[in-house]
């Protein structure tokens, strides 16, 4: 029911030494940990997408001001074609198009070098209810990259399925107290392993 009226809230000054509270992605986890306790979860947090026209530059700046290493490349539906990644805008794949093409660095569009949709693996959210930051880590080696998705079935709006979220390789290091500064997927699990050894 609606208020008739409203009183206004009572402001005190701030205190000194007050410090922002961060979020929960970077609250300590362990190998056993609950996976999705490690999980970006799109109910609570938006997704970044772009369009398969943007320039790899655009790309990178996306995923610089909103803190991603992997953007969600949409159709004027929304629905997803693609996969961008950090190491596609700047790793080898730009190069090796060049090489073949010819041009110029800035004339790549994200198109070009995303991962399409018939190509990206999911798992799905019953599987990772029952799945453990260990298990996630495994799964991320075993297939070779920094990021997973997570679908489940869209049970509002027919059964297909909907991206629910995503698991980062550096996302989990930071988590688990591994500092991670390097888009190489085989380095950053030598990097996780070995910290995780040595602690």
């Amino acid at each position: 029911m609606e208020r008739a009226v409203y009183r206004p809230l009572s402001p005190h000054p701030l205190k000194s030494g007050a410090v922002c509270r961060q979020p929960s992605t970077y609250l300590a986890a362990r190998l056993d940990t609950p996976a999705i306790e490690v999980m970006t979860d799109f109910e609570h947090v938006s997704p970044v997408t772009i369009g398969p026209e943007a320039t790899l530059a655009q790309a990178t700046n996306a995923m610089i001001a909103r803190g991603v290493r992997l953007l969600f490349v949409v159709d004027r539906l929304g629905a997803i074609i693609g996969l961008i990644t950090a190491r596609d805008t700047t790793g080898e794949r730009p190069i090796k198009m060049i090489r073949e093409r010819g041009g110029k660095h800035s004339d790549l569009r994200v198109e070009d070098v995303m991962t399409r949709q018939e190509h990206i693996e999911a798992l799905t959210m019953e599987e990772v209810l029952h799945a453990d930051v260990g298990h996630i880590l495994e799964t991320l080696k075993s297939i070779g990259r920094q990021h997973a998705i997570v679908v489940e079935s869209d049970m509002a709006g027919g059964g297909g399925e909907v991206v629910r979220g995503i698991f980062s390789a550096t996302n989990i290091g930071r988590r688990l107290g591994v500092p991670i500064q390097t888009f190489e997927v085989a380095r950053t699990f030598a990097d996780i392993e070995s910290a995780l050894a040595s602690g």
